[in-house]
């Protein structure tokens, strides 16, 4: 059986996934395990943070987002069921693959009750691992709604569109790349609030990527840009100190 333990002669199966570019921590202690989960989410192109011990996961918790977790059960300091308990007990309903080698039904419903939305048992081959991925994907509240809406903005998931369209004026359009729908979509979770660079920083890439000082403007700058085809140049406004929010006039 071809399996994370084997990664070398993984091949991407899925060229290019609907929801490439998100974000994803992964929570696994065995060096061989973690490293070739990660090889093959990044040949996915998502954007992965791995750590090997649930307090260090804790940590990154409360410092970035991300769009689903991939937790091992037995980890050094927090395990993956604790971690599972936690992240429930706060309200948070991001989506969580819990991996472990326990194999028992007693063993799955425990991971299940603890807040787990799949389980998957070691050793496995990583198309079953995308696979169930993509099934929490499908799952997960973003995918069923395909769109997210504030205010005169309408930014779709499925073709990567942000729609423009104010009272009495013609509907505008435009496609965006996936890093400009990814800041896009981080502003527009979070339409009345300014994001300091850090956070956008934490959103958009791996905790241990290179921090480039002006990698954040440089990014704004393209995604005003883009929106500036549709006369939306001033969508994404900056306050003073050097933070960033959507202009009020378009999330009303």
């Amino acid at each position: 059986m071809l399996t994370a333990y084997n990664n070398s002669l993984v091949q991407a199966q899925t060229a290019d996934l609907e929801f490439a570019g998100m974000k994803i921590l992964l929570v696994e202690d065995e060096f061989d395990v973690g490293s070739a989960i990660q090889r093959t989410l990044k040949q996915e192109q998502f954007i992965v943070d791995w750590v090997q011990n649930g307090d260090e996961a804790w940590y990154c918790l409360k410092q970035s987002q991300y769009t689903l977790a991939i937790l091992d059960w037995m980890l050094p300091g927090l395990t993956g069921l604790e971690l599972c308990k936690r992240l429930r007990s706060q309200q948070n309903a991001m989506p969580i693959l819990l991996l472990t080698a326990r194999d028992r039904w007693e063993d799955k419903v425990l991971g299940l009750d603890a807040g787990a939305d799949d389980y998957l048992i070691k050793p496995f081959r990583m198309e079953e691992l995308l696979a169930r991925l993509r099934a929490l994907q499908r799952r997960s509240p973003q995918f069923q709604t395909q769109q997210l809406q504030v205010g005169y903005l309408t930014l779709d998931y499925g073709d990567r569109t942000l729609t423009c369209q104010f009272p009495d004026t013609p509907c505008r359009s435009t496609r965006l790349s996936k890093k400009e729908f990814q800041l896009l979509e981080y502003f527009m979770k979070h339409p009345k609030q300014a994001m300091s660079r850090d956070q956008i920083l934490n959103y958009l890439y791996e905790l241990d990527a290179e921090r480039i000082s002006n990698v954040v403007a440089a990014q704004v700058r393209l995604l005003r840009k883009r929106l500036a085809e549709i006369d939306c140049g001033d969508l994404i406004e900056t306050i003073p100190g050097g933070s960033y929010r959507i202009h009020p006039r378009y999330a009303i």
